[in-house]
């Protein structure tokens, strides 16, 4: 079941917990000063969590302007626990519940798991920033979400296990697993919509230097119905907020996409606000469809046309994955859940001009 967006504090008081447990402090805490310039976070914020901590009695108080103490569980201090580090895409991803969960359930299963102080967007996708900080980093196991191929690949020669969860990481030697998308059926519709303008929107490292599984088989998918793809189709368009509102400016600028495809629901999001500024709207004058499904979508009033999958399997396989980390196996396999498509009501057919 997919968890609730958690506030600031509760973030902060997540993230020193699993620093804890992981074993980064021993016997007291640093204090707020400390965490104020580490996290980038205000004081109160960090006050907060560390309150937080204290109600669960994994901190002790020792009065004013004394640090905290650690009350670390004796059953974690009784034996050495699998260290699991989740390296993420982007810091923002410690609050998608997607990411929390996949935290709680690795701890409620008794490993010392916890989020990476750094994520892959923080270290530039770069292979020699992102072995550098991996290597810095006492633990068992990495789990790394939606990595590169080369930072997979980088990965999967290191004697630390890794895990791809989600990725570019077909064909690697190294354990993953992730949600199999057919285009088919959606492509299809929206040819038999009278759409040949269609435009997918995925960030730069899933097409460099060429397209990934997924974005590759969107173009096959468009050569199957004569569509001859370029560019315009598939365009990289970078990775901030400017460079992704740069790439719509030019696609309006050029030849109106009459449907975009959107891998991540906040840049769909993003998108349908951008295009609803200039009074475009789905589906009256465009499609918007949206790769991943998100549990903000249950507010919209017409639902979202999206791939939905389920997260039981995925977690299930991680759990397996790390049993056998524990146990000297070594589980290079990858597996994938399959999603379904939903149609949704932003879907429609071509507007005549």
């Amino acid at each position: 079941m997919a968890l609730p967006i958690l506030s600031p504090s509760d973030q902060v008081a997540v993230h020193l917990r699993e620093e804890i447990l992981s074993g980064r402090w021993k016997e007291e805490m640093p204090g707020v000063a400390h965490f104020q310039k580490e996290l980038g976070v205000n004081n109160v914020t960090i006050n907060a969590a560390l309150q937080l901590l204290e109600k669960e009695g994994l901190l002790v108080g020792q009065g004013r302007r004394k640090r905290r103490r650690i009350n670390m569980p004796k059953q974690l201090s009784k034996a050495r626990k699998v260290r699991v580090r989740i390296l993420l895409y982007e810091r923002a991803g410690e609050a998608l519940a997607v990411n929390s969960e996949l935290l709680s359930k690795l701890q409620e299963a008794g490993y010392a798991a916890s989020f990476a102080r750094k994520s892959l967007a923080d270290l530039g996708m770069d292979v020699g920033r992102v072995a550098k900080f991996v290597k810095q980093a006492p633990v068992d196991a990495w789990i790394v979400i939606a990595g590169s191929r080369d930072v997979l690949e980088w990965f999967s020669s290191q004697p630390v296990p890794a895990f791809a969860m989600f990725g570019v990481k077909s064909g690697l030697p190294i354990a993953g697993t992730g949600p199999r998308k057919d285009l088919g059926p959606l492509i299809n519709r929206l040819v038999a919509l009278g759409h040949r303008r269609i435009v997918m929107l995925a960030r730069d490292e899933r097409l460099l230097p060429k397209p990934a599984f997924f974005e590759q088989s969107f173009l096959d998918e468009l050569r199957k119905h004569g569509i001859k793809p370029n560019s315009y189709n598939l365009p990289n368009w970078g990775h901030s907020a400017d460079d992704f509102h740069h790439c719509l400016d030019s696609l309006l600028q050029l030849s109106p996409p009459t449907a975009l495809l959107i891998i991540e629901p906040k840049q769909f999001f993003a998108a349908r606000d951008y295009l609803a500024q200039r009074g475009i709207i789905a589906p009256r004058d465009v499609s918007l469809i949206c790769m991943d499904h998100d549990l903000t979508f249950t507010w919209c009033k017409s639902e979202i046309a999206c791939f939905k999958w389920d997260f039981a399997p995925i977690m299930r396989r991680i759990l397996r994955w790390l049993n056998h980390v524990d146990h000297g196996k070594d589980d290079r396999r990858q597996s994938y859940i399959k999603a379904k498509f939903i149609e949704g009501g932003t879907i429609g057919a071509v507007p005549k001009r």
